[in-house]
């Protein structure tokens, strides 16, 4: 059930002051707008769509096992894990946190709506004998707990995996389903990619590229949940790796909506500007910024009221 905190919420006219510009902010519908602008951005595929494509799915799987150890090992490290842990991975893709996870804890349930990210974790799981791993293939706000999952979970983790429109809808069915600690790990700044987009929307598709909510809009969702999260800021490291300059383009030209050879033009010039040479291959990174948003629910609801 829905929460409010018995304290006046962050974002009311009570709490701020009526001359505050933001007093009365409805901070699910400032997500779902951007959520939507983001979407809707001129020639932009949504997740969905860019990892139903299986080459597409294999090529991440292959970059985040040789480059992002680092944050996976993190990421695990900082997780409340025991062998008795019931996980909940929501957003799986091909199993980055899954596949290491699998053998701490007792079970994990996967959930990931994209075909090839569903095809690569599947095949993943059959290479490896790994029997405890279940995988749910839709979308979070297509999931019935009662049909589709084994609730509930000592921890429920969302891992840069947040495409839901209704940010406190996603956070509300997470909650019903936990018995320990949610985990969201989200976007703090514009990612690599995001950036890339801001620079070349408008020669390519003559708009601009709207960029979609972060994470300080969520903690003021939270906020207004009767949640108060902790929070730790941490650094996303971003790296391509491609043997050569075709690769490099066939990789990005879906991503770019390119269909027509002006717009292959405006993204060569770019990639040529900021692809680097190491050892014989072409390597294109950017740091930026995300959040590790958890908390207990058991607590967050503590001297809360019912809505």
């Amino acid at each position: 059930m829905p929460v409010r905190n018995n304290r006046k919420e962050a974002g009311s006219a009570d709490y701020w002051g009526e001359d505050d510009p933001c007093a009365g902010a409805d901070w699910n519908a400032v997500w779902r707008v951007r959520h939507l602008r983001h979407q809707s951005s001129e020639g932009f595929l949504d997740s969905l769509h860019v990892w139903d494509r299986e080459e597409n799915a294999e090529r991440y799987d292959r970059i985040a096992r040789s480059e992002y150890s680092r944050r996976v090992g993190e990421t695990l490290a900082g997780l409340p894990l025991n062998p008795t842990s019931r996980v909940l991975d929501i957003g799986a893709g091909p199993g980055t946190l899954a596949i290491p996870l699998a053998p701490l804890v007792r079970e994990i349930t996967t959930v990931e709506p994209a075909a090839g990210m569903t095809r690569v974790l599947r095949r993943k799981l059959e290479e490896d004998g790994i029997g405890n791993v279940q995988v749910v293939p839709r979308t979070w706000e297509d999931v019935d707990p009662g049909r589709d999952l084994s609730g509930p979970y000592d921890l429920v983790i969302a891992s840069l995996s947040l495409s839901m429109p209704d940010i406190r809808e996603a956070v509300e069915k997470m909650v019903s389903v936990c018995s320990g600690s949610v985990h969201i790990f989200w976007f703090a700044d514009p990612p690599f990619w995001e950036r890339s987009y801001l620079a070349t929307w408008p020669a390519l598709h003559g708009v601009p590229f709207s960029p979609g909510p972060k994470a300080d809009c969520l903690y003021m969702v939270l906020c207004q949940m009767g949640i108060y999260p902790d929070v730790e800021m941490r650094v996303l490291d971003k790296r391509y790796r491609f043997a050569s300059r075709d690769e490099m383009y066939g990789h990005f030209r879906f991503r770019f909506g390119v269909e027509n050879p002006d717009q292959e033009q405006v993204m060569r010039k770019y990639l040529d500007g900021v692809a680097e040479e190491e050892g014989g291959s072409l390597t294109i990174s950017g740091d930026s910024r995300y959040a590790w948003i958890h908390w207990e629910p058991g607590a967050a609801r503590s001297g809360a009221l019912a809505k």
